[in-house]
């Protein structure tokens, strides 16, 4: 296949590339910057037309993945480069596609589970899932994330339709991988130092997907044609915090962990530059169109999928 991944610099978007260059497809990466890469890299801004278009001409799929990164501190000017640069981003490749004189077979567009209400007593899955509900007294960041999300996927369906080209909106939870700087990565960190308890009351849901069973679903998405439209791509049993770094102690073999109180976790993003909201929303998201039609998780459940990325954690650094 040949395969475009715009936005394809990042933590995800490398995880991707790799997987599609080893497996011998024809990746390219559009990027705002030009650094070497085992893959072609093609100079765009992420808003406008250009050169970079043409790349899409009769590609088999094109992955959209651009936006700032949202672990910062969310003021004005970081909300506002957050939101445009996932909106003109989308705009971009949407125009694009709808000019293409062969237009791609697919073009799978980056969402975000955090579009779901933060809640605890039931799943949100594509089908019956609240998009957005969040209790009257919930923080501002908390509203902002959703409004990220829903102009994320509103920006898509304003691209108006196109025939020829089947569009799905990839609704992922946490990335888990060993690589440096990732989610995983930075949750060990904490493990390893003993501050690996849970956060706040800990029974916030933590959803997420181990690399293995991303890059699976991606390739079974590009396979299954009979799909389309928002898909939930998240391991099929979330779990509260609380258990969440439990099982990531004992992977870890980390007999205690202590836990961060909400003020405390307040301080510790300020420092750190980024948001709480990233850890105390509860996402509690399941896969149910990915089941529904026939995907099997390898890492259905955290212990397992955490003893796992503990172990290639050690071995990429060994």
């Amino acid at each position: 296949m040949k395969i475009v991944l715009a936005g394809g610099s990042g933590h995800v978007g490398s995880l991707l590339a790799r997987a599609f260059h080893q497996d011998a497809h024809e990746v390219v990466v559009l990027s705002r910057t030009q650094r070497p890469m085992p893959w072609r890299v093609v100079t765009w801004d992420a808003r406008s037309s250009g050169e970079w278009a043409n790349e899409l001409e009769g590609v088999d799929a094109v992955i959209n993945l651009a936006g700032r990164s949202v672990n910062c501190r969310y003021n004005s000017g970081n909300r506002r480069e957050i939101k445009e640069s996932r909106v003109d981003s989308t705009k971009a490749i949407g125009a694009a596609i709808a000019r293409a004189k062969i237009p791609p077979r697919l073009w799978l567009q980056a969402s975000t589970a955090t579009i779901y209400a933060h809640r605890y007593d039931a799943p949100n899955d594509e089908l019956t899932g609240v998009l957005g509900g969040l209790e009257p007294n919930a923080p501002d960041t908390w509203r902002f994330s959703i409004d990220v999300a829903r102009s994320w996927e509103r920006t898509v369906e304003e691209a108006g339709p196109l025939p020829n080209t089947r569009t799905l909106l990839l609704r992922s939870a946490i990335i888990m991988s060993p690589d440096d700087g990732g989610a995983f990565d930075m949750l060990l960190r904490l493990v390893r130092f003993g501050l690996g308890g849970q956060s706040g009351n800990g029974r916030q849901y933590v959803s997420w997907i181990h690399e293995a069973d991303f890059v699976r679903s991606i390739y079974w998405l590009i396979a299954n044609e009979a799909i389309s439209g928002a898909v939930n791509l998240a391991a099929p049993n979330p779990l509260p915090n609380a258990e969440f770094m439990r099982a990531l102690r004992e992977a870890w073999g980390m007999p205690l962990g202590l836990p961060a109180t909400e003020w405390m976790l307040e301080i510790g993003a300020f420092f750190l530059r980024t948001e709480t909201e990233l850890i105390l929303k509860s996402r509690r998201v399941i896969p149910t169109r990915l089941m529904q039609h026939g995907f099997e998780f390898r890492f259905p459940e955290w212990p397992a999928a955490a003893r796992d990325l503990c172990a290639q954690w050690r071995l990429l650094r060994a």
